[in-house]
């Protein structure tokens, strides 16, 4: 009997999968726990619809993303922070302060997460930072950290 898993099953296969399995498993075990559905053709159009609009959803994320990066791609974002006499930065700058910085200057929202610093930020300078918005869609921007 063909059946579409509902849900990840252990030696079975993953959510939306069509697997062939014994009829009395499907009928007893798979069904009646919710695990699995009938292939038939409705639950088919519905698997076929499902993955349609999780490929949309998908292309409509990427294209987001991709107008994004080009939007923040060259922005030069300055920050202002305190320094002891030998130009040490009192604490650091962090994504936190990057992406803070980059909505009050320019209206552009990124989560914290997303921007890349390598090593922490704690003297005045030029840096260059990678941010990372969706797989191998990636934005640069400049950061200038500079006396208050």
């Amino acid at each position: 009997m063909k059946v579409i898993l509902k849900s990840d099953v252990r030696a079975l296969g993953k959510k939306d999968q069509i697997i062939e399995v014994a009829d009395g498993y499907a009928r007893n075990y798979l069904i009646p726990r919710g695990l699995a559905v009938p292939a038939d053709k409705k639950a088919l159009t519905d698997l076929k619809n499902r993955e349609e609009s999780k490929q949309r959803r998908i292309e409509a994320e990427r294209a987001e993303a991709k107008a994004q990066a080009e939007k923040i791609s060259g922005l030069l974002i300055k920050i202002k922070m305190s320094a002891g006499a030998d130009g040490r930065l009192y604490g650091s700058v962090t994504s936190k302060d990057i992406a803070e910085a980059l909505k009050r200057d320019f209206g552009i929202e990124v989560d914290r997460r997303k921007i890349v610093v390598p090593e922490p930020i704690k003297a005045y300078g030029n840096y260059t930072l990678e941010v990372k918005l969706y797989p191998e869609i990636n934005g640069t921007i400049s950061l200038l950290v500079c006396e208050k």
